[in-house]
């Protein structure tokens, strides 16, 4: 009769044992590889909302996306237009903002669904009910799809990252989106809790197959007019290193001062309104640099000069 000793400390030999199993030979994953290859005609991409972005980015579960801006450059609008596009290709999203209360995003969300601005007189009188209807529509469409985390101000980091498990695990959520991350960890000198946040929100990402939108600040710049970099993200530098993808959104000032100043005789004319600039793409071939054009009525980003609003519902 062979005794096992109960002088071995088991849990150092349990954790030895756990990290052996994980060492694989390479060629156990080739099948998953064969199988993405076979699928890849067939796949269905999640995509942003323009039609000249559909070969340059996916949005992959088991993801982190930064959305990084300065204040006033329309990282919130931005975000919002991305979600209903979400939406369209019947994704479940959900929406924690710490800086809005949800009736606001909501009413924002809405004009960009319609395309149109509510408050023009068009809707006035008997266009109201129009109008009505239209929100009806909407609220028929999202009702399915979309839901809020409703609370604003700052919030404990455990809460949020409990949240955030809850709606993947439990609600089956897509697409989480955070805004922002500053409301959600002490200070901004606080480079532990950021890290510790960020690298949780990735883990959740993974293990839940979900895809998690982190909105954050840049860092002030020299001056408003400057296209800013990845490294210009406040904080730790975890926020840049550990998420999948970074976007940056750039709002053209220097456009829009000089078109107040000179109108149609400005000499930034034909510039774009706004940039969207991919940063980092882990798992994609492109970090593309995005001209975009602002749709006031709508409030929405189009991708030419002069394009209509996009409708959410049938352009997926």
């Amino acid at each position: 009769m062979n005794l096992i000793p109960d002088d071995i400390n088991f849990e150092e030999y349990l954790q030895a044992t756990d990290a052996q199993a994980r060492v694989k030979p390479a060629a156990n994953w080739i099948p998953d590889i064969k199988a993405e290859l076979a699928d890849k005609t067939v796949k269905n991409r999640i995509l942003l909302p323009w039609e000249k972005t559909k070969t340059l980015f996916d949005f992959r579960p088991g993801e982190v996306t930064v959305w990084s801006g300065q204040n006033g450059h329309g990282k919130s609008l931005l975000t919002s237009q991305v979600a209903l596009a979400l939406i369209g290709q019947d994704q479940k999203v959900c929406i924690a903002s710490f800086e809005m209360k949800p009736v606001t995003t909501l009413k924002r969300m809405v004009r960009q669904y319609i395309g149109m601005n509510p408050f023009s007189e068009e809707f006035s009188g008997a266009g109201v009910e129009a109008l009505t209807e239209l929100y009806d529509e909407f609220g028929g469409w999202i009702e399915k799809w979309l839901w809020f985390y409703d609370q604003q101000g700052s919030a404990q980091t455990e809460t949020v990252l409990g949240m955030v498990k809850y709606c993947a695990s439990e609600l089956k959520i897509n697409h989480i989106f955070i805004d922002s991350l500053m409301k959600c960890v002490k200070g901004e000198d606080d480079y532990n809790g950021q890290k510790y946040f960020v690298d949780t929100l990735c883990a959740i990402a993974r293990d839940y197959n979900c895809h998690i939108h982190l909105v954050h600040h840049l860092r002030k710049p020299k001056d408003e007019f400057e296209v800013p970099d990845k490294h210009d993200n406040k904080g730790s530098g975890s926020i840049t290193d550990q998420p999948d993808n970074i976007m940056l959104v750039w709002r053209n000032k220097r456009k829009e001062d000089d078109m107040k100043a000179k109108g149609n005789k400005s000499n930034h004319l034909t510039e774009p309104d706004a940039r969207l600039l991919c940063r980092k793409q882990r798992n994609g071939e492109h970090e593309p640099s995005i001209a975009l054009w602002y749709h006031a009525d709508s409030q929405q980003y189009v991708g030419n000069d002069g394009d209509q609003p996009m409708r959410f519902y049938a352009d997926f």
